[in-house]
């Protein structure tokens, strides 16, 4: 039985349940549209003459130190936020963030110095290092299944949104020549997600696998209930779900004990994890895109486009572009799968920007001004294929495969590889370009080509699994096989009238087609019934398969189902088959 057998198939605009959920993940989803408005705000205002004279023209480390200083600020909140979200909850992890974010804003708005400026901008980096931990984590938990892929990958798609915003709002405010309100004006602009954030977020419910870890049951089961099944506890879903979670947080428990940071180095499943997750940090701002998202105007130096119009308009229209790539893969990453979209998306990065040095050099070279025409274009090109992957999966992925007792602390070491990535880039990338220019670019080729390696190597496809289910991949079978056993329980303990005669069958796996052996016994039970058989058996570990899954949640089964139990040499392997009446029986 899985989540998938028991969902609404209906519209989801149909389910009030399901719109209210979503348009409370709506509030979690502007956390990145924030940290989008930033990167492209900063774009913008380099662009821009007045915060240029105003600030006395920075530049080389100077100029790095203004755009690393906010990664910096996230470096510093990056090792409490786990802890204050796992011991706070999600919610207020959030909002504590936002709250944050919303104080230097302000400050960056009044900024008299260069001093003051970079100053306000660590101020903001540290909220973003609470907001950013605690968000996807929340929309990840409390999302409906069969969407929680598409809306976790829209999260870090969302980046996009605020980049847009960022970027015409520049676009703008850069004619208001002589005043400091063409800086000013974004900077204030950058603080209406987190007001927004904080007026709303206390109206938004709280993950229902953190109240399950605090033994905060009936919460969670109520908004399991509410937001999942339309109000109704006892749905079969909400049983499922409420198993599973209950499940996996006890073995989780009894695996790891007391979890630390060195608990995600512990074991060999979470050294896969650490393996894929920081890989994917350094990929995400190393596979030349740090490059354009922060020194676009370097890069238009290079390419001999001086006009600050020309230059704005191009960064805005790249974001649109960005945003709907990314948007677009993130629709299709249940379809596609998640190893697919990366392999797609490395090699197509890979090819895009091996083309982008060459057209680069053409121009430095030879002055070939068609050369710098097809340069701009692969940009777009080159961007395309990093929304594939990079997008919408970099905090999907990571958290897919991540248990609930290490997932806020792994995913703070996904973002801590990203600041570090891209702290390297910021004070290495206008230094580089500046001393050799197009020739820096034969570096991120040598790179991507171990990306594209990396990624054909590592990658787990993880579609079509639920959170629980995707963590036992990387665990082995025993993890896997106890949490089957609790959606068999769950299962059987969600229909309460399948109480009647059961029917246990032993025979020789290569006999299946033969005349069964049978017992007729009657439980209340059946779930207690079934463990029973396990412990008398001994068995190492159990493999189920759920035959028309359908019949199980049907009211039309009047009580009677099949268990059939097949032994194999001395060890045993349980098999659970569903149905009225399988094998004739």
């Amino acid at each position: 039985m899985s989540f998938y057998d028991l969902v609404d198939d209906g519209p989801w605009w149909r389910n009030r349940g399901i719109i209210l959920l979503n348009l409370s993940l709506l509030l979690a989803l502007i956390t990145s549209s924030a940290n989008g408005f930033d990167s492209s705000m900063m774009n913008g205002l380099q662009i821009v003459p007045d915060w240029q004279g105003y600030f006395g023209n920075p530049s080389g480390s100077t100029l790095g130190m203004v755009n690393a200083i906010q990664n910096i600020g996230v470096l510093m909140a990056l090792p409490m936020a786990p802890y204050v979200s796992d011991k706070f909850g999600r919610k207020k992890s959030l909002v504590t963030g936002a709250l944050i974010m919303l104080g230097g804003v302000t400050l960056q708005a009044a900024s008299t110095n260069i001093w003051h400026f970079v100053g306000s901008r660590g101020m903001i980096g540290l909220g973003l290092g609470f907001a950013t931990n605690a968000a996807p984590l929340l929309i990840t938990e409390l999302a409906y299944p069969t969407q929680r892929g598409p809306i976790t990958a829209m999260y870090n798609s969302s980046w996009y949104f605020g980049s847009i915003i960022a970027a015409w709002v520049c676009f703008g405010t850069f004619r208001m020549s002589g005043t400091t309100w063409s800086w000013r004006i974004p900077s204030l602009l950058q603080g209406v997600p987190s007001l927004i954030q904080v007026c709303l977020l206390w109206f938004v419910p709280e993950s229902p696998r953190w109240l399950l870890s605090q033994n905060r049951d009936a919460e969670a089961i109520e908004i399991l209930g509410k937001y999942h099944a339309n109000g109704n506890t006892s749905d079969p879903l909400v049983v499922l779900e409420y198993q599973e979670i209950r499940e996996a947080l006890i073995l989780e428990k009894e695996i790891s004990g007391e979890v630390s940071y060195f608990t995600l180095f512990k074991s060999v499943g979470n050294l896969k994890r650490m393996r894929i997750i920081i890989a994917l940090g350094f990929f995400s701002q190393w596979s030349g895109n740090g490059l354009f998202s922060y020194y676009i105007n370097e890069i238009f130096k290079t390419l001999g486009i001086t006009s600050p119009g020309m230059k704005t308009l191009i960064n805005a229209i790249l974001q649109i572009w960005n945003l709907i790539m990314a948007l677009s893969a993130a629709m299709f990453v249940d379809r596609v799968g998640r190893r697919t979209m990366f392999v797609v998306s490395n090699a197509g990065m890979l090819c895009a920007f091996s083309i982008w040095t060459i057209t680069a050099a053409l121009y430095q070279l030879l002055g070939n001004t068609a050369a710098a025409n097809a340069n701009i274009a692969l940009i777009f090109i080159f961007f395309s294929f990093y929304d594939i992957a990079y997008s919408p999966l970099l905090v999907a992925y990571t958290i897919e495969i991540l248990p609930f007792n290490i997932r806020a602390k792994g995913f703070a070491v996904m973002n801590f590889s990203v600041c570090i990535a891209l702290i390297v880039n910021q004070y290495v990338n206008p230094i580089a370009l500046g001393a050799i220019g197009w020739k820096y670019a034969l570096v991120y080729c040598g790179w991507l080509l171990f990306e594209f390696v990396f990624v054909f190597r590592y990658i787990i496809e993880t579609k079509g699994r639920s959170l629980e289910q995707t963590a036992a991949l990387f665990d082995g079978e025993g993890h896997a096989d106890a949490l089957e056993q609790g959606e068999i329980r769950a299962a059987l303990d969600s229909k309460p009238q399948l109480t009647g005669v059961i029917k246990l069958a032993m025979m020789p796996l290569a006999t299946l087609k033969s005349e069964p052996v049978t017992m007729n016994t009657t439980t209340t039970s059946p779930s207690t019934l079934i463990e029973m058989m396990i412990r008398s058996m001994r068995c190492d570990g159990l493999i189920h398969i759920i035959q028309n899954p359908g019949d199980l949640a049907s009211t039309r089964l009047k009580g009677r189902y099949t268990l059939i139990i097949v032994v194999i040499d001395t060890s045993f392997s349980l098999k659970f088959l569903f149905g009225p009446s399988y094998l004739g029986m």
